[in-house]
C-alpha cells in the first residue's frame, strides 16, 4: 500500500486519498525515525493490528512510502484508512 505522510501536522491521523496514496497526518518531526515509528503505530491502532504486522517497504526518509500490512488485504486496510475513496 502506497501512503503520502505529512510530519509535522497539528491533528494526526488519516486524511484521506492524494495521487493515489492514503494521506496521514502525523505530529512527529521527520527526524532520526520519528516519523516513520508514530505512523507504525498509528497504523496498527487503526486497523487494529499489532506493529510487528506493519513493515515500511521503502521510503524511510521520504514522505512517499510503501507500507505491508500482514494479515489484512490492502483493499480492507485502505476502506478503514480512507473510507469516502
Amino acid at each position: 500500500m502506497t501512503i503520502r505522510v505529512v510530519p509535522r501536522a497539528s491533528k494526526p491521523g488519516p486524511a484521506g486519498m492524494r495521487d493515489g496514496a492514503v494521506l496521514i497526518r502525523l505530529n512527529a518531526a521527520p527526524v532520526e525515525g520519528a516519523a516513520n515509528a508514530e505512523l507504525v503505530e498509528l497504523l496498527a491502532r487503526l486497523l487494529d493490528l499489532p506493529k510487528r504486522n506493519i513493515t515500511i517497504v521503502s521510503g524511510e526518509k521520504s514522505r512517499l512510502k510503501r507500507v505491508r500490512v500482514e494479515g489484512m488485504d490492502d483493499a480492507s486496510a485502505l476502506s478503514r484508512l480512507a473510507p469516502n475513496s
